[in-house]
């Protein structure tokens, strides 16, 4: 009976992953060939393909002039770092944490900034805190797309025009897929390895004039390491927001970031990957309507990621197991897909409730999702058939 849904089409892309995520339909390393290796980062040629990539990235998702752009390392979670131990302390702060990684952005100012004026909101997976009762006196972190819990903020409407603190946003699986209102976004980072496909190790900071005030107006008690520390005798090294790196890049991740750009730019630029990325998410969300065994585990759809896809498998059978059990089963469902050829890496995050999660971004062809959607089902049957 199972071999008799197994599918005729397999996807030309296996690539489903949420991190480092399918790189650009047609990508090849032979687009990297003019690279510029073997050279200095801070050469005319290097500094020239770093602020390209700024100016670029700045022109696609339509930043204001007046914002600065820069390219850190340690990719989103080095710019993370850099702001919060850079900027935290000045006033009260809000943590919001509703997944794994807004988690532990809380941990780490609870745990290692050890800030006493700290309040720590939660939310389960799947779900948000009441975004209407944040006190905006205060300095609030967040993720705006929730990359292990398929959950994101559904507007920035929630977030005070006439804010007191800074709105500092983790906005690394919803840059190039998602509208993000940038007059409400003090702080705003993300990582190539995303919404572009790009190599890891990179990240980007946005500041608002705003961010850019608190930086030279306020010294935190902590020591910063070198590669946190964005002034110099209170003034902003505006030099890094121009291709002047920190640290020593890889040009070669530079080059394939250009390469990405320019590929966005050809498909309709930031509202053409957004387009991409719904799209995408249609084809999940029309066979999850019909799916008598899963079900995304973000009930409201308003606040369903259109990247980060969360799926929980709703079956009685499978709900009667132990989590444990039910962590095995989801994972062998994710050897039987990666086995037929039909997706690879599309399990659930360590610390997320058992199920799948599938990669949704502009970089994913949509013929490639739907090709995928049957053998869900295929691979689902064979599972049950074990049980």
């Amino acid at each position: 009976m199972t071999e008799e849904l197994r599918p005729a089409r397999r996807p030309n892309s296996l690539h489903f992953s949420s991190g480092p995520c399918a790189k650009r339909p047609g990508w090849s390393l032979e687009n990297l060939k003019d690279a510029c290796l073997g050279r200095s980062h801070r050469s005319g040629v290097g500094k020239a393909k770093l602020k390209a990539v700024i100016d670029q990235q700045r022109e696609l998702l339509g930043i204001p002039d007046d914002y600065q752009v820069g390219i850190v390392p340690g990719s989103d979670t080095g710019a993370v770092e850099m702001a919060l131990w850079s900027m935290l302390g000045a006033r009260p702060v809000t943590m919001l944490a509703w997944e794994s990684f807004g988690s532990g952005w809380a941990s780490d100012v609870v745990k290692q900034l050890k800030l006493d004026d700290a309040t720590v909101t939660t939310a389960g997976y799947g779900e948000l805190p009441d975004l209407d009762a944040v006190d905006w006196s205060n300095d609030v972190v967040f993720t705006w797309n929730g990359t292990t819990s398929g959950v994101r903020v559904p507007n920035g409407d929630w977030i005070d025009a006439d804010r007191d603190g800074l709105a500092i946003c983790d906005a690394t699986s919803a840059v190039f897929a998602m509208d993000l209102p940038w007059d409400k976004l003090d702080v705003t980072t993300w990582s190539w390895q995303k919404a572009l496909g790009g190599e890891a190790a990179h990240g980007m900071l946005v500041l608002s004039p705003r961010a850019v005030e608190r930086l030279e107006n306020y010294t935190p008690p902590w020591p910063l390491p070198k590669v946190f520390r964005m002034t110099k005798g209170g003034k902003l090294i505006d030099g890094i927001f121009r291709g002047e790196t920190i640290n020593t890049p890889s040009m070669l991740a530079v080059e394939d970031a250009l390469d990405a750009l320019n590929w966005a730019k050809s498909v309709g630029g930031g509202k053409g990957m957004i387009d991409r990325t719904n799209a995408n998410a249609k084809v999940v969300s029309d066979w999850v309507a019909k799916s008598d065994w899963a079900a995304y585990l973000a009930d409201d759809p308003a606040i369903r990621s259109t990247t980060s896809v969360c799926l929980k498998i709703t079956a009685d059978w499978f709900t009667a197991l132990p989590a444990d059990d039910q962590s095995e089963a989801a994972k062998q469902l994710v050897s039987i897909l990666a086995d037929e050829g039909a997706a690879l890496d599309i399990g659930h995050y360590r610390d997320a409730p058992a199920g799948l999660r599938i990669w949704a971004g502009a970089t994913v062809e949509t013929s490639d999702l739907d090709a995928l959607m049957p053998w869900l089902d295929y691979g689902y049957a064979k599972l049950k058939a074990t049980f």
